[in-house]
């Protein structure tokens, strides 16, 4: 009989647990952004305030580069793989990846893009060519602005849109799908550009400057 009851005891407290657990994994599941999402901003700002306060050209020079590279190699592979990915997904599956794409791309692009910009600014004046008599150097503010406004006028907009509507206790599961859509086929877009800023820069850093006015 004791038997019987200890073993009632420990089968009770087992689903007890595996409930628990069950419970605190849906609630990490459903928190959209996490406290680490901020480490996402704040190791890269450290480490490139870093950089420039040292004002060793040949590191921020390695900084610029790898945060450009990434920059465009994200957007890269968001507008040609991973829009058509999704395009063929289930809306379900769909809302599911975007939900945990979101908090990523939230806090990881503007970091990513205002300090690859902010590196390449530093880089050009501490090596004499931040020059508006330089017409290199006008293509590449203006292609910088670009950038600057689809991503902070209307990326930036559509993921806090996503985010918003992903705290709801209905998310709208069209209006996602086709924000998150809007987004992807922007990156190819943004791609493209930064292959042109790539072209500038690879000019800047051989010297070509083009004709000085």
């Amino acid at each position: 009989m004791d038997d019987s009851v200890e073993k009632k005891v420990v089968i009770d407290q087992g689903m007890r647990t595996e409930r628990e657990e069950t419970i605190k994994n849906h609630e990490e599941d459903s928190r959209i952004v996490k406290p680490s999402s901020s480490l996402i901003v704040l190791i890269p700002s450290i480490l490139v305030a870093i950089v420039i306060l040292v004002r060793n050209v040949t590191i921020l020079d390695y900084a610029h580069v790898l945060l450009g590279g990434t920059w465009t190699g994200i957007d890269l592979f968001m507008g040609l793989i991973l829009s058509r990915v999704m395009s063929k997904m289930p809306v379900g599956a769909r809302i599911e990846f975007i939900k945990r794409l979101v908090p990523m791309m939230l806090f990881l692009m503007p970091t990513i893009a205002s300090l690859a910009i902010t590196c390449g600014i530093y880089l050009a004046t501490y090596e004499g060519v931040f020059r508006l008599s330089y017409p290199v150097i006008i293509a590449a503010g203006i292609i910088v602005i670009v950038l600057v406004v689809q991503g902070f006028a209307i990326f930036l907009p559509n993921e806090l849109r996503i985010f918003l509507e992903l705290r709801k206790t209905s998310p709208d599961s069209k209006k996602i799908s086709r924000l998150a859509m809007i987004n992807f086929k922007l990156s190819g877009i943004q791609a493209a550009f930064q292959f042109a800023i790539i072209f500038v820069m690879a000019n800047i850093a051989t010297g070509n400057l083009f004709l000085r006015f």
